[in-house]
């Protein structure tokens, strides 16, 4: 137990099943996960599919097949076992985690024996070592919502349909991708809820910005607003929807990335992919404030009164000019280091980009007489307040692995 455990995390890009398609199509980096460890300083253990491999060194070989092109670190380490899918790492991190709760069972002397070493994405230290599992535990959970983020991003790539006509994402892909985004929630859930209050202060204080409360609040509510996004764009495409819920949908948007913004306010985002975070993060806010003030203007217009529909005409402006904001937020992501590609417009923004300019332009002629583009902000009605839906999975640390029974380590 006394052996070094050097092990690398590198994420990319956890923000958007949007900007995974433009980077999958394009030279970039892709969102990927590098982890790497030492081989020579392992000691096999269990196998657990691969004979004489340990389940920490089983994940580090499949998720050096997962590796991007481009990483922040230039170490890599070679594999041997052939390669994996999302789902495999998965599995075997959640295998892994009744073993690593062992470590830290009773409050065991044996949490402080290991010491783990992570790289970091968004933090300006390259790595953080730390001798205590629960440390461990927390980075895990972390790559298991990131793991999950990555796979509902994947589930919202455009396939080629069986008509031969022009790639598209399919109903059951969507609805099967916000149970993902939940599941990643509810990831995070639990490492602020069970993990993080179990870390000393001081181990608290010299987490990398990546692990702290703020960044994983924020994960958790863009988890939450991209479940939410999938629901609104089914909405959209549904005959049954009604206006009254495609805005309550956009408004709820809205407070899970406000509330996703609020989160990293204060955090010291300033390398690559902390700022590219908040600036994404930014991007959907805006969208989310676009679509919210369309609905909310069509269903103002709906009143019979010339106040209503100049209302109408006011938020619908507001949406307008959050629409082209978003455009300017979404630039600016892609222009910071690392850059990224534009990717094309799909799902909900793909058909708002096209109606809330048409509609805008039709209500601002029939009253261009009592309203002035200038006065948008200023008249934009306050949006309505509804309660969020979308919660995140209830997730409990699992049990601890039966070779951590007081009966096995006797005999063992």
């Amino acid at each position: 137990m006394c052996n070094k455990h050097h092990l690398e995390f590198i994420l990319i890009n956890p923000f958007s099943s949007t900007i995974l398609v433009s980077i999958v199509r394009s030279s970039g980096p892709s969102f990927d996960l590098l982890l790497t460890k030492d081989p020579s300083k392992i000691q096999p253990v269990i196998g657990h599919g691969m004979p004489g491999v340990d389940p920490e060194t089983r994940i580090v070989v499949m998720a050096g097949q997962e590796a991007p092109t481009f990483t922040r670190t230039k170490r890599r380490t070679a594999t041997q076992h052939g390669g994996s899918t999302l789902a495999d790492l998965q599995q075997a991190l959640e295998d892994y985690l009744p073993f690593l709760l062992g470590l830290v069972k009773d409050g065991s002397p044996l949490q402080h024996k290991v010491q783990f070493v992570w790289v970091n994405q968004e933090d300006d230290a390259e790595e953080t070592a730390m001798s205590n599992a629960w440390y461990e535990i927390l980075s895990v959970l972390h790559l298991m919502a990131s793991l999950s983020l990555s796979q509902a991003n994947l589930l919202l790539l455009p396939r080629t349909s069986a008509d031969g006509y022009q790639p598209k994402i399919s109903e059951e892909s969507r609805r099967t991708s916000i149970d993902i985004f939940l599941k990643a929630a509810g990831y995070l859930d639990c490492a602020i809820r069970q993990v993080l209050p179990l870390l000393p202060a001081e181990l608290r204080r010299g987490l990398p910005v990546d692990l702290t409360e703020g960044v994983l609040r924020a994960l958790c509510l863009q988890a939450l607003g991209q479940g939410v996004d999938i629901q609104l764009g089914l909405a959209i495409d549904s005959t049954k929807a009604t206006l009254a819920v495609k805005r309550r949908l956009a408004c709820e948007m809205v407070k899970y990335w406000q509330q996703a913004q609020d989160n990293m306010t204060n955090l010291p985002l300033s390398n690559g992919w902390g700022e590219k975070h908040r600036l994404f993060v930014k991007w959907k806010y805006l969208e989310a404030m676009a679509a919210a003030y369309y609905y909310h203007g069509l269903i103002l217009d709906e009143g019979n009164t010339e106040k209503s529909h100049g209302m109408a005409v006011a938020a619908l402006q507001a949406a307008d000019e959050f629409l082209k904001e978003s455009k300017k937020a979404s630039d600016a992501f892609n222009t910071v280091p690392p850059l990224s590609r534009n990717p094309p417009l799909w799902g909900t923004m793909k058909y708002l980009s096209e109606k809330i300019p048409k509609d805008t332009s039709s209500k601002v002629r029939i009253n261009q007489d009592l309203y002035s583009h200038d006065k948008i902000m200023e008249t934009a009605p306050t949006l309505p307040d509804f309660a969020l839906a979308l919660k995140p999975d209830d997730y409990q640390l699992p049990p601890l692995h039966i070779s951590w029974n007081d009966e096995n380590i006797s005999n063992g």
